[in-house]
C-alpha cells in the first residue's frame, strides 16, 4: 500500500507516551508508505509507557528546536498521561501543533493528547473525542466532545484510547491522504 508515497508525517511525543499510541500510527502511516519522523524536545531515545509501567525506547528522528512545521504534511500526537502533560507547558510543542493546525494540516491526537490541542487553541468549536477523564477540559475550551471511538472535524482526527487505533490508524491515512482543510473556522 501506498497511499501516502511523498507525505512526510511527524510524531510529536515526549517521555511517558502510551507505547501502543506512537508505535502503531508510526507503523500504519509507514505502511501506508509515508516517511515519518518522531519529533521529540530531546534527541536520543524517548521511554514510553506500556500499560501499567515503563515500556520501551523509540528513537527521537528530530528535536523539536530542529523541526519546522512548513517540512510536515501531517502531525500526530500520541497520548498517554505523562507524555501530554509534559508537552502542553512546552511553549515549542505547543506552537508547533498551532502552527500545523494554521496550515490546514491534518492532525490526530488519541487519548490524553487532546490535553495539547486545549492549550495550542485547537479544541474551541472543533467536534472531538478524548479519554473519558479529560472530557471536561475539552468541553471547558469549548470543543464539542463525542463518545466515539474516532471522531474527525476538518482534518482533526481524534480517538479515546488504545481500542481505538484501528479507527484513528485508519481515519488518520484518509485525511492526510486527502490533504489540507483550509475551511476551519470554528
Amino acid at each position: 500500500m501506498s497511499r501516502l508515497n511523498g507525505r512526510k508525517i511527524a510524531i510529536l511525543a515526549t517521555h511517558g507516551f502510551e507505547q501502543s499510541e506512537l508505535e502503531q500510527p508510526l507503523k500504519a502511516l509507514r505502511e501506508a508508505g509515508a516517511e515519518v519522523e518522531v519529533i521529540a524536545p530531546e534527541a536520543g531515545e524517548i521511554k514510553g509507557w506500556d500499560k501499567d509501567d515503563w515500556g520501551r525506547a523509540v528513537p527521537v528522528d528530530r528535536v523539536l528546536s530542529d523541526a519546522a512545521p512548513e517540512a510536515y504534511d501531517a502531525l500526530v500526537l500520541p497520548g498517554g498521561q505523562i507524555n501530554p502533560d509534559l508537552l502542553r507547558v512546552n511553549r515549542d510543542a505547543v506552537n508547533f501543533i498551532h502552527s500545523i493546525w494554521e496550515a490546514g494540516k491534518p492532525l490526530g491526537a488519541i487519548c490524553h493528547a487532546p490535553w495539547l490541542l486545549v492549550e495550542a487553541g485547537v479544541a474551541k468549536g472543533r467536534r472531538m473525542t478524548s479519554y473519558k477523564s479529560i472530557r471536561t477540559d475539552v468541553e471547558n475550551a469549548g470543543g464539542q466532545w463525542e463518545d466515539s471511538e474516532v471522531v474527525t472535524d476538518q482534518g482533526l482526527v481524534t480517538s479515546r484510547d488504545p481500542g481505538d487505533l484501528p479507527a484513528f490508524c485508519d481515519k488518520l491515512i484518509e485525511e492526510i491522504d486527502e490533504g489540507r482543510h483550509h475551511k476551519r473556522a470554528a
